[in-house]
C-alpha cells in the first residue's frame, strides 16, 4: 500500500513538473520579440521593388516641377486645375514613398526641385530632358498648353511603363502598399492621360490664338 502511495506521488511530481515546463515554453513563445514572428506578417519586399518605390519618387517630383510652372507661365484654367490636381497627388505620393523606403532601412532619393534637371535614363521611361525642359520653361500660354499637355502625356506613359516592369518582375509587387500604389499610379494617370488627350484636341492649331 505504501509503495502504491509512493509510485502515485511521483507520477503527480512528474506531471506537475512537465505541466510548468510546457507552461514556461508557451510563454516563452508568447513573448518573443516580433521579427521571431515573420515581420508582423509583411511580405518581404524585392529589389524590383526598392527600384520602383525610389523611381517613382523622382518621377514624381519632376512632374510635380512642371506642373508648378503652369500659373506662371500663362497657361489656361483648364490646365492650371489639372496641374493642381497633379501637384496635390503626386506630392502625397511621393510621401508614401518615401515612408515605405525609411520603413524598410533602404535609401531614399531626394525629391526636391533638383530633381527635374535629371536627364532621362532608359529605366526612366516618361522622364523629361534637359532640352525639353527648357523648351517648355521657355513657352508661355497656348504654346505651354500644347506643350505641357503633350510632355506630360509622354510622362505619364512612362510611369505606366515602370508599372510594367514592376508586375513583370519575379516576386515583385507582393507587398500591400507597393501593389497599391503601382495600381493607383496605373488607374490615375490612365484616367489623366484621357482627359489630357481630349485637352490638347480642344485647343485651337497651333500657331492660331484662342
Amino acid at each position: 500500500m505504501q509503495r502504491s502511495l509512493a509510485r502515485a506521488a511521483a507520477a503527480l511530481t512528474l506531471f506537475a513538473a512537465t505541466a510548468c515546463s510546457g507552461a514556461s515554453h508557451q510563454a516563452a513563445a508568447q513573448d518573443a520579440p516580433a521579427p521571431a514572428r515573420a515581420d508582423n506578417g509583411r511580405r518581404p519586399h524585392t529589389a524590383a521593388d526598392v527600384a520602383f518605390m525610389s523611381g517613382m519618387i523622382l518621377h514624381h517630383a519632376q512632374a510635380v516641377v512642371i506642373a508648378g510652372w503652369a500659373p506662371g507661365h500663362g497657361a489656361s484654367p483648364a490646365v492650371q486645375r489639372l496641374s493642381e490636381r497633379i501637384v496635390v497627388g503626386q506630392q502625397d505620393e511621393i510621401a508614401i514613398l518615401r515612408r515605405w523606403l525609411v520603413d524598410r532601412g533602404e535609401p531614399v532619393p531626394a525629391a526636391d526641385s533638383s530633381a527635374h534637371t535629371m536627364h532621362h535614363a532608359t529605366d526612366m521611361p516618361g522622364m523629361l530632358s534637359p532640352e525639353e525642359l527648357a523648351q517648355l520653361d521657355g513657352a508661355r500660354g497656348p504654346a505651354f498648353d500644347r506643350l505641357f499637355l503633350t510632355l506630360m502625356i509622354a510622362h505619364h506613359r512612362g510611369a505606366l511603363v515602370m508599372v510594367d516592369r514592376l508586375f513583370g518582375a519575379q516576386g515583385a509587387g507582393q507587398d500591400q502598399t507597393v501593389f497599391r500604389i503601382a495600381s493607383d499610379v496605373h488607374a490615375d494617370q490612365s484616367t489623366e492621360i484621357g482627359r489630357m488627350q481630349q485637352m490638347l484636341a480642344s485647343l485651337p492649331p497651333e500657331g492660331q490664338g484662342p
